[in-house]
């Protein structure tokens, strides 16, 4: 088959939006611009090689200077969806459009109908119910969780219902069997939830409790096949780092590679460049989005770019004229912001091949979807019925 790259390596900087959409008001969020914030609240963002991709051609940046001859082809993207989280995005990229949203309950907690649902099924009586971080809400509830039998159920500003459970006291399995219960009873319209998250932890006393690693996503199937379908039913590989896989709840995956941050996400994804394979990467880092964008903390914000960017420079060299690197995100979260919700903002496409002979700014788009439209026309595959998009392949390679 004849195709211009063998490998397409898609990286997301989950909520790295770069300003406001022009329906941000909508959504409250008129104003927000994740990247441009941080730029003007850091006194030197250093980053080197989204720079020299383009990044700061794209947006222009307080304190820092643009490249001269930016060597990636580079544009904004806006969300066609109705919505600015990560599912949404996600799902977006690879050719779905979500019109109905997902539902989030960060104000308030999950309704009382559901909680008391999920209470007759469990037979446990439910505490917390509210949005929290996993680590606080362990050291406020652990201990009477386990001691009283109880359950702690919470939420952030994500579409999610999180479920804790002590591996010791509760197990594990029974702490899955709770997530499939809440999943059932979440599938109704108005308490429909992206995820239901099994949240399992160690320790007997508060300062002691530790999450383990035998978390569990209980994602919805996206609403129909996506370009990641059309490239695995084609025979070519489709490998996830982060959580991608979880996004995608399995479908079109052909490797799932479970990231511990995002600097680990990077080390992968690094690592997959070294080997030999024929398809599509496809990374998702979630630090910046969970640990710094939600939690209002602009200079860890800036801290993780410059993380990324080290790494970023790491993987350039490995990619070869058969290569195609796109730098991407799936929404805002503006650490400078009111509240500590994901904000609606355009996203950054950067993309790059030793194979361009020049960089340049392309037309912005108005939708996320010109990323799984592009890799399919590469590979010589049709979109699958039903999604949107549209190819910018040709845009990528014109001299």
């Amino acid at each position: 088959m004849d195709r211009t790259f063998d490998r397409v390596f898609v990286i997301v900087l989950d909520s790295l939006g770069i300003g406001a959409m022009a329906d941000a008001g909508r959504f409250g969020d008129a104003g927000a611009d994740t990247l441009g914030h941080i730029a003007e609240t850091v006194p030197c963002l250093n980053m080197p090689n989204l720079v020299k991709l383009g990044l700061s051609n794209l947006k222009p940046l307080q304190h820092v200077t643009p490249a001269a001859q930016p060597l990636g082809r580079y544009m904004a993207m806006n969300e066609a969806s109705n919505g600015k989280d990560t599912m949404t995005g996600h799902w977006e990229m690879m050719g779905i459009e979500t019109k109905k949203p997902f539902i989030t309950f960060t104000e308030h907690g999950f309704p009382r109908e559901l909680i008391g649902e999920l209470e007759k099924h469990c037979g446990r009586k439910i505490i917390g119910n509210k949005a929290a971080s996993g680590t606080v809400i362990l050291d406020e509830l652990g201990e009477q969780e386990i001691n009283e039998g109880k359950l702690i159920v919470y939420t952030s500003a994500d579409s999610v219902l999180q479920i804790c459970g002590n591996e010791e006291t509760m197990g594990l399995d029974t702490l899955y069997h709770y997530c499939e219960i809440a999943r059932e009873l979440t599938m109704r319209d108005e308490w429909r939830v992206g995820r239901v998250i099994a949240r399992p932890y160690v320790g007997k006393k508060r300062g002691e409790f530790v999450r383990t690693s035998n978390r569990r996503d209980y994602a919805l199937k996206p609403t129909g096949p996506t370009a990641l379908n059309a490239l695995k039913d084609a025979g070519f590989d489709v490998i996830s780092v982060g959580k991608i896989s979880d996004i995608f709840d399995g479908e079109g995956i052909t490797e799932s590679n479970h990231s511990k941050s995002s600097v680990h996400g990077m080390e992968q994804t690094i690592d997959i460049a070294r080997r030999n394979f024929t398809g599509l990467c496809f990374t998702n880092l979630v630090d910046f989005d969970a640990q710094w964008g939600h939690r209002r903390n602009p200079a860890g914000y800036a801290e993780e770019i410059e993380r990324f960017d080290k790494k970023l420079g790491e993987l350039l060299p490995l990619l070869g004229q058969r290569d195609l690197l796109i730098i991407t995100a799936d929404h805002g979260n503006d650490p400078t912001f009111t509240g500590t919700d994901h904000t609606r903002e355009q996203v950054p496409f950067l993309s790059y091949s030793p194979v361009m002979k020049t960089g340049k700014k392309l037309e912005n788009t108005n939708t996320f979807a010109v990323i799984g439209a592009t890799i399919a026309e590469n590979f010589g595959v049709s979109m699958p019925r039903g999604t949107i998009g549209f190819s910018v392949l040709n845009e990528l390679l014109e001299e």
